[in-house]
């Protein structure tokens, strides 16, 4: 009987997680921390669309370690008498070997592969030290694989729901506390018997104060007072004093000496 190892397993041994996807190198949030059993390869959030109908396992790290949740990978292989660790209210198993620097000598269980200290009755520290210590013991994994159809990736997972910057979204039709609040129009109120030059006076105070309202609105001030503000008739005298206070004044030279 030869050895029977699957391709996605080889695959989390041999994939490489959480660098950089090279399809997406520009979108944010482009790190491949999904793995298609399907396909044996590592994916990024952007991917999934083209594997939506695969098996899906999500990789996680944990102390600078890939680990998935134990939960996940129960329903792949038997996982009995592997050490859990629990990272966010989820229990979750490493993939890979841990082996010590320093061997320490004590009367609790090792590991079988890699000699690392463990918790009782565990006597195996990830995925990838039990699968080498039934590959010696017994030449096969098949009585250890568990058939497996369909697997999602969890509900907590988040995928980016857009690559375009918040920096992005600032014009008039997107952002809606940039949007120009609509305003009665005063013009629509005079009489028609007035004077050209009133007309005239009256465009150029509401061009004016319309200038007003949107620079003092992009600011962050209160756009109902404006308007309620701009709605009210101007004088021309009122125009022409603020007009003079805007204009650049005559500078005051000191006499020669």
């Amino acid at each position: 009987m030869g050895i029977q190892k699957p391709a996605w397993l080889e695959a989390l041994y041999t994939q490489k997680f959480f660098a950089g996807c090279s399809y997406h190198e520009t979108a944010k949030k482009n790190e491949k921390n999904i793995c298609c059993l399907d396909c044996c390869i590592s994916l990024c959030p952007h991917c999934l669309p083209s594997h939506r109908f695969h098996r899906l396992l999500q990789i996680r790290r944990y102390v600078y370690h890939d680990v998935v949740r134990l939960e996940d990978l129960q329903k792949l292989i038997d996982c009995s008498n592997v050490q859990a660790y629990t990272i966010n209210s989820a229990k979750v198993v490493f993939i890979k070997k841990r082996p010590q620097n320093r061997q320490f000598k004590g009367s609790g269980n090792n590991c079988t592969s890699c000699d690392r200290s463990l918790q009782e009755p565990y006597i195996h520290c990830s995925l990838g030290c039990k699968v080498d210590y039934l590959l010696k013991l017994n030449k096969d994994l098949s009585p250890y694989l568990k058939k497996c159809n369909s697997l999602q990736l969890s509900p907590d997972f988040l995928v980016p729901l857009s690559d375009t910057g918040d920096e992005e979204m600032t014009s008039d039709q997107t952002n809606p506390h940039s949007t120009i609040v609509d305003c009665d129009d005063p013009m629509s109120s005079s009489s028609s018997g007035s004077s050209g030059s009133e007309n005239m006076s009256m465009s150029m105070n509401m061009g004016y104060r319309h200038h007003e309202i949107v620079r003092k609105k992009r600011s962050g001030l209160n756009y109902a007072s404006l308007c309620g503000r701009s709605a009210h008739k101007v004088s021309d005298e009122d125009m022409a004093s603020s007009m003079i206070s805007r204009r650049k004044r005559i500078p005051h030279r000191s006499p020669l000496c």
